[in-house]
């Protein structure tokens, strides 16, 4: 949150590293919007690197001149240079950032796989001079050359998207609640993914797997189905998961709830909660 005086400014004309919401509470604030000098800038890449650039893109007519009110928002694109003055009264507004993954991620994932080759993973000669490395340089670019077409691009792209889950927490458990629903459950119960919970899914031999952020879950590959349909999103009995004998469904269903995969259905829960984002792979 930010509070200005009247007639002040917080910062000079700069840029973020992340995508903004702007909310404007109370007040009004004149915003100044200007192109970016650097096109979608990494977090390693801030505007205190490009000050004189950003000051002189500054000197130019902004692309956007408006002026907030309460209750007005503005998004900013990473990158977009901005500068906010308060007007006849103090000001106040709030900046909502959003982190994305960038194509970069995966370029540090690949190389992250990468470090499996001997070669890329050698010691630089002893006392070596920072201007003489143009020769390990040549030797590195020429291996990784070699090496990217075989790199494994799924095993890369679950660390990016274990990255990605860690900054997503599902909604905490009630332990004891939980505890209790698996015991008193029945064929007649409801049940719910946990919101927010990410998750993957694949087939392993005989079984089916459940990804999470941390831990792996198994099942049989007999309750793939109804594993798959506990997982979809949407409320549903447990007498509605398919493929399984009655009492196999309430074994299932307590196992899932043990697990923290889902939640008992209740009126806060609602018939269509579970709001979690998932992926899946076989």
């Amino acid at each position: 949150a930010y509070l200005t005086p009247p007639q002040s400014q917080g910062f000079s004309s700069h840029y973020d590293v992340h995508d903004v919401f702007v909310l404007q509470l109370a007040g009004t604030k004149r915003w100044l919007i200007h192109p970016p000098v650097l096109t979608e800038p990494l977090r390693t890449q801030p505007w205190t690197d490009r000050k004189a650039a950003v000051a002189a893109a500054a000197t130019a007519p902004p692309v956007i001149d408006t002026l907030l009110a309460p209750g007005d928002a503005l998004y900013l694109p990473r990158g977009w240079l901005h500068a906010a003055t308060a007007q006849g009264e103090v000001s106040a507004h709030l900046t909502v950032g959003i982190h994305n993954l960038t194509r970069y991620s995966l370029v540090e994932a690949l190389l992250a796989e990468a470090a499996d080759d001997p070669e890329l993973r050698r010691s630089l000669p002893l006392g070596v001079d920072t201007g003489e490395l143009t020769e390990e340089i040549d030797a590195v670019v020429r291996r990784l050359v070699e090496r990217l077409p075989e790199l494994p691009t799924e095993s890369a792209g679950q660390r990016v998207r274990r990255q990605l889950w860690s900054g997503v927490r599902p909604v905490p458990l009630a332990p004891i609640a939980q505890t209790a629903a698996a015991a008193q459950l029945t064929v007649t119960a409801r049940i719910l993914r946990r919101p927010h919970l990410r998750h993957g899914m694949r087939d392993v031999g005989d079984e089916v797997e459940v990804s999470l952020d941390g831990r792996r879950v198994r099942f049989p590959g007999t309750a793939a189905a109804a594993v798959r349909a506990a997982l979809a999103g949407p409320a549903l009995a447990v007498a509605d998961l398919p493929g399984l004998a009655a009492a196999e469904q309430v074994v299932l269903a307590r196992r899932l709830l043990v697990e923290g995969l889902v939640v008992p259905c209740t009126a806060s829960s609602g018939p269509g909660g579970g709001q979690g984002t998932s992926s899946t792979a076989s």
